[in-house]
Parts: C-alpha cells; sequence; structure tokens
C-alpha cells in the first residue's frame, strides 16, 4: 500500500494506491460525521464492484445510501447526468456531513465529483478509481465536471476530494482498450515532469501494456506523485498546472470532432502528444527533433494510437481548439516541453497555434 499527501486550498487529503478495497471503511469513517455515506457509480462498475465496495464501507461501520447508478459511457458526461445525481442526492437527505463516495473512471468521477461540489454548496468528495486512466489522473486535483456540445470539460468547478483510494485489483476488470488507454497520461506525466518515470515506461512498456499488477501499480503510483506535486503547488490552474494538458488542445478537439465515446480520453491525449509535439519540434522549442518519433514509439508499444482518424476534417478542429478552457483571450496557453521532464507554458496567438499545429 502507498500512500501520498496532496494539498489543496481548504484540506490536505491523501491517496491511497491499495491492493483492493479492503481497509476502505476504516479509511472512510473518521470523514463521514453523519455515520453514512452516498455511493455513486455508472451501470457498468455497478455490476462489477458495487456489492463489494459496500461492503468495504460498512466493515468500517458506516452505512451505504446507493444512488441509482449513471449510464456508463463518456456519451453521458452530460448535465442530465449530473442533475439526475444532484436529484437523487436530494431526495436521499443528504446533509454536508454526508461523503459522497465517487466509485468508478472518470465520468463518473467528473459528474458525481460536480454534483458534490454543487450539491448544498459542497460536500466532502470520496474518489475510489477504477480505471487506469481515473487513477492516474482525474481522481487527483479536484477538477469535476462535464461535457458540453461545443467541447470537452466546459462546465465544472474545483472540489478536491477529502480522500483517493486507488484500488490496483479493479484494473483487472477494465477491458484491455480502456486500461491501456489511461496510460497515455503516465506518458504525459513522465513527459512534462518525471524522467524517471517516462524512463520506467521505455523499459517496461510491454509489461504495462498487459497488464501486470506489479508493473501497474508500479507506474500509477510515479505518475499520481508527479501530479501530486504538480496540483499541491498550483491547485486551481493559475500557473504551473498549466502543464498537465500537454496533449489536451488537440486531444480534446479530436474526442469533439470524432464524436464523444468514439476515442477514449486517453487515446485522444497521446495523438495530441504526438502532435503537438512535432508542432513544438517546428517551432524550435522542443530540443529533440526525434521526441515525437519516440514517443509515438512508446505510446505504440502501450497499445495505444498515434494518428488521428482520417475521416476528420482540418477546418472542424481548428474551429475545436478554440474552445478551449486553456484559452486567455487572444492567446493559446500551450504547455511546451523543451525536453522530458521539462515543461513550461508559452502564450501563443491562436492564428500562430493553429498554423504549427496544422501546417
Amino acid at each position: 500500500m502507498i500512500r501520498l499527501s496532496v494539498t489543496a486550498s481548504r484540506h490536505a487529503y491523501e491517496v491511497v494506491i491499495a491492493p483492493d478495497l479492503h481497509g476502505l471503511g476504516e479509511a472512510i469513517a473518521p470523514l463521514a460525521r453523519s455515520g453514512r455515506v452516498l455511493l455513486a457509480t455508472d451501470s457498468t462498475v455497478d455490476g462489477l464492484w458495487g456489492d463489494a465496495c459496500v461492503d468495504a464501507i460498512e466493515a468500517g461501520g458506516v452505512s451505504v445510501v446507493r444512488l441509482p447508478p449513471m449510464p456508463a459511457g463518456e456519451v453521458n458526461k452530460t448535465r442530465a447526468a449530473w442533475w439526475d445525481l444532484v436529484d437523487a442526492a436530494l431526495a436521499a437527505g443528504v446533509d454536508r456531513n454526508t461523503p459522497w463516495v465517487v466509485l468508478g473512471g472518470g465520468v463518473p468521477g467528473d459528474v458525481a465529483g460536480f454534483a458534490a461540489a454543487s450539491v448544498l454548496r459542497g460536500v466532502p468528495l470520496i474518489q475510489v478509481p477504477t480505471t487506469t486512466l481515473a487513477m492516474i489522473d482525474s481522481s487527483v486535483g479536484g477538477k469535476t465536471g462535464f461535457n458540453h456540445p461545443l467541447g470537452k470539460n466546459l462546465v465544472g468547478a474545483f472540489h478536491a476530494p477529502s480522500l483517493v483510494w486507488a484500488p490496483i485489483a479493479t484494473l483487472a476488470t477494465l477491458p484491455e482498450r480502456d486500461r491501456r488507454a489511461g496510460l497515455a497520461e503516465a506518458v504525459k506525466a513522465g513527459l512534462v515532469e518525471d524522467r524517471a518515470l517516462f524512463d520506467r515506461l521505455l523499459m517496461g512498456a510491454e509489461a504495462v501494456r498487459d497488464g501486470d499488477p506489479d508493473a501497474l501499480a508500479a507506474v500509477v503510483a510515479q505518475a499520481v506523485a508527479s501530479k501530486a506535486r504538480v496540483v499541491s503547488e498550483d491547485e486551481r490552474e493559475r500557473g504551473r498546472r498549466a502543464i498537465l494538458n500537454a496533449g489536451h488542445t488537440v486531444g480534446h478537439a479530436i474526442e469533439t470532432v470524432a464524436g464523444y465515446g468514439v476515442l477514449r480520453h486517453g487515446e485522444a491525449v497521446g495523438i495530441g502528444l504526438v502532435e503537438e509535439l512535432s508542432a513544438s519540434v517546428r517551432a524550435g522549442w522542443t530540443v529533440d527533433p526525434g521526441l515525437p518519433a519516440q514517443v509515438a514509439g512508446l505510446l505504440d508499444r502501450l497499445g495505444l494510437p498515434v494518428t488521428r482518424p482520417p475521416e476528420l476534417a482540418e477546418d472542424a478542429l481548428r474551429k475545436a481548439i478554440r474552445v478551449d478552457k486553456k484559452a486567455d483571450g487572444a492567446m493559446l496557453v500551450w504547455p511546451v516541453v523543451h525536453e522530458v521532464g521539462q515543461c513550461v507554458t508559452h502564450r501563443v496567438p491562436w492564428a500562430n497555434a493553429e498554423d504549427l499545429l496544422f501546417p
């Protein structure tokens, strides 16, 4: 079991990378002043892990109110899903001493996390991520929200969890494609902040790709530690945290134009990393001109795509990148990887950014 600490503006919280769900209830008990929690998940995860999660929580002496599972999949990361959860929580008599436990991947984590941020102006949130992507990225750092037809994650709030419990055993029940998709965020973490993590992935890509539990646990722990360092320094993305958006300008545009759910988020981010690095080389910002090919080779070894679907129209992608949370007036806040482990942000005029990304 690995324990990491993250600093947030209102409180510090612990990220526990655990073999399974045993011990979750004891960890939650001090946070559940009302003696109960609400449990939110999606329809897929509920069938796989819902009962086990309830048993683990109740073993710590905490009662569980199960909310109706939200429909699974990125296509359901919507205002309607958020409202259904808010409605169910209010009907269950939620109060500010009743933590909201979210079991699942990035979609329930984001949507139910935003519900926890907005109900009663905020109730405690406990993330129990069950996917590679959620463990490595979305469960840590407090970003919550849902998608809008114009773009990804355009509605939401920062709402730091009180605890993150990442049970590695749940990764064994993921479809292979979903397990691998989240690894793009580990590649990103290595690129922007942790050279040792990038080197670990280069040396052991196949074991991680194939789901070796020890290899996965080590990568998850190192990627979470990297993100914890960044978000503890800049919780609300007013400075250094913007480096964690590497690959996401192009990645989010690809997701929007392709249609939510066609590509996994991690798949789109991986493609975005390659394209943004290639643009950075063209601009003369990235020291090693071979880095885009090296990253593409690593992503390929991890079982991830490295080129965008050819049917996506460039004009639509250009339009989509303009509807981006990273916009700052007439500028794009662009995370630029100078070399592995070293990333800074550049403020680039939109016209220049588009020409670099789509030469």
